[in-house]
This record gives C-alpha cells, structure tokens and sequence, in this order.
C-alpha cells in the first residue's frame, strides 16, 4: 500500500511597496533569502493597492524613485497579483492589515508604523536587518 502525500499549504506573505525596493535599495535577492530563512513553500503576493501606489510613484515622484517604481511594477509582476476591494479612505496598510488577519499571512514590510500595527494584532513580519539580510518578527 502506498501512501500519498498531501501537498502542504504555501504560506502566504503579502509585500508591501516598499519590500520590492528591496532587491535595488540593499541588494538583496528577497526570494532566495526568503526560501533559506523559511525552508518551506511559499507565494509572495503584491495586493492591487499595492501595485496602484507604486503606480502613483512611477507616474508621479522623483526621476529616480520613478526608476525604482518601475523596476518594483515589473518584478511584482513575477509574484501574485490578487485584487482588493477598493474602499474610499482606506490606506494601503489598511488593507494590508486587514487581508494580512483575514488570510493569516505574513507580511514583507520596512514600514516602522506598520510593522507595529502587524505586531499589534500578531501578525508575522518579515523586514530587513542592517541593510543586508532578512529577518522576519513572529512565527510562520
């Protein structure tokens, strides 16, 4: 009798803008740091109000953050992109609080005022450490 084995369920990490910044800003490869730290399966996923204010940033800031902006659209396109609904006044880490409680998922953020909002509520948070590694705050 063989026995088959279940596929485990991929964690869910949601990057905020600024993780997929990451690569340019501090050199750093996020999914192979990510596969080593984790060691297990897993889907990078860039909300629609994630992609939108990158959007914003390519269109409308600074010719280099532009550059960044546009390099950070075409490598969220790599990972999946998953529709939010849109509601007036909600912020971007609103949303991203928000989906983060409702899927128990992770998050890939350098936002210090989101970050402890994550941690507030218990959620794990993935951040770079001294600009040259990863770290991730809670259990995955």
């Amino acid at each position: 009798m063989t026995s088959k084995s279940v596929p485990k369920e991929k964690t869910r990490i949601i990057l905020d803008s600024n993780a997929l910044f990451v690569p340019i800003q501090f050199k750093i490869d996020i999914d192979a740091e990510l596969t080593t730290m984790l060691n297990k399966n897993f889907d990078l996923i860039v909300l629609s109000a994630v992609k939108q204010e990158l959007e914003i940033l390519a269109e409308k800031s600074s010719p280099q953050q532009r550059k960044n902006a546009r390099y950070a659209l075409k490598l969220a396109q790599k990972y999946k992109n998953v529709k939010t609904n849109g509601r007036p006044n909600v912020t971007t880490d609103d949303v991203i609080v928000d989906t983060a409680k409702e899927w128990n998922a992770a998050v890939f953020t350098n936002d210090k005022q989101l970050r402890e909002r994550l941690r507030d509520i218990s959620v794990p948070v993935i951040y770079v450490r001294q600009k040259s590694r990863l770290e991730i705050d809670g259990m995955i």
